[in-house]
């Protein structure tokens, strides 16, 4: 199976990055996509089905969550960005961040090493740190936080494409654990409701589960999940409206919003939250 390891979904998406900086109109350029993705990431794309034709969700995500990102950093005073399974994201050295900002890095020592050595002596916009940790470790975990948490005023915490590999519980339980932490003000996430998560089940749910990576959470409440773990909704970016927004809508939703006219007002609401980009604020 071409996904082996959990690890092996930054490959997948960052291809997706790539296909995009090689657009003439490009949203954003990551011009170490390409490198990081390597060919594992070729034959993630190539072999899973409909991989391809999906990548405008991916691409759009990656860019609200840099514009979020930017403007948090701009003008919210956040001093450190958390950014937890960061797999191969290369934000650091591909946006335009403060020097002053910290950025922290966590994810497992594999992929943390192989994307440092892949990006060789490419420098960071600002202070870069990478820590090696198992963020299933409760202990671990916990450390990280405090010692983390002590450094900022401010922090805004990025968990992109992580929540849904986890459980209910283990997310609850990362949720309390960030909540602990006074200095951790804000959370971006990105969330899937149930429909949404059955769909991508059919498609890639045999492909992701073969790299012990199978799709687990899509609360039915949305946001209002982390509300008993001291968080709440800031903001919630539609999927499918930020990609009319950027112009990278699917093939054919012109039908699905032809058809969503005839919808009554609850189910409209429900596929307009199918999927999508949330910021967290602490309660």
């Amino acid at each position: 199976m071409a996904i082996e390891h959990v690890s092996d979904t930054a490959r997948w998406v960052a291809v997706y990055r790539a296909m995009e900086t090689e657009r003439p109109d490009a949203l954003f350029h990551d011009p170490y996509a390409r490198q990081l993705a390597g060919a594992k990431g070729d034959e993630i794309v190539q072999t899973l089905k409909d991989a391809r034709s999906m990548a405008w969700a991916m691409i759009v995500r990656t860019q609200v969550f840099d514009e979020i990102i930017m403007a948090e950093v701009g003008t919210d005073g956040i001093d450190l960005v958390l950014n937890l399974a960061a797999g191969l994201d290369a934000r650091p050295w591909r946006l335009a961040l403060p020097s002053s900002l910290q950025w922290v890095d966590v994810d497992l020592p594999d992929i943390l090493r192989y994307k440092l050595a892949t990006l060789g002596d490419a420098k960071p916009h600002c202070s870069y740190e990478a820590v090696e940790a198992d963020l299933t470790d409760a202990d671990v975990r916990r450390g990280l936080f405090a010692r983390i948490g002590a450094r900022a005023k401010r922090a805004l915490v990025v968990t992109e494409g992580l929540l849904i590999y986890l459980s209910d519980a283990d997310v609850g339980a990362l949720a309390s654990d960030l909540h602990a932490i006074p200095s951790f003000t804000r959370w971006v996430i990105d969330l899937a409701n149930p429909r949404l998560l059955k769909m991508m089940s059919k498609s890639w749910g045999k492909a992701v589960a073969s790299g012990n990576a199978p799709f687990k959470f899509a609360p039915a409440s949305g946001s209002g999940f982390f509300r008993e773990f001291g968080w709440e909704e800031r903001a919630f970016h539609s999927t499918m409206e930020e990609a009319e927004r950027l112009d990278r809508e699917m093939k054919m939703m012109w039908l699905w919003k032809f058809l969503g006219r005839f919808y009554p007002a609850r189910m409209r609401e429900e596929f307009r939250r199918m999927s999508g980009i949330v910021v967290l604020e602490r309660i």
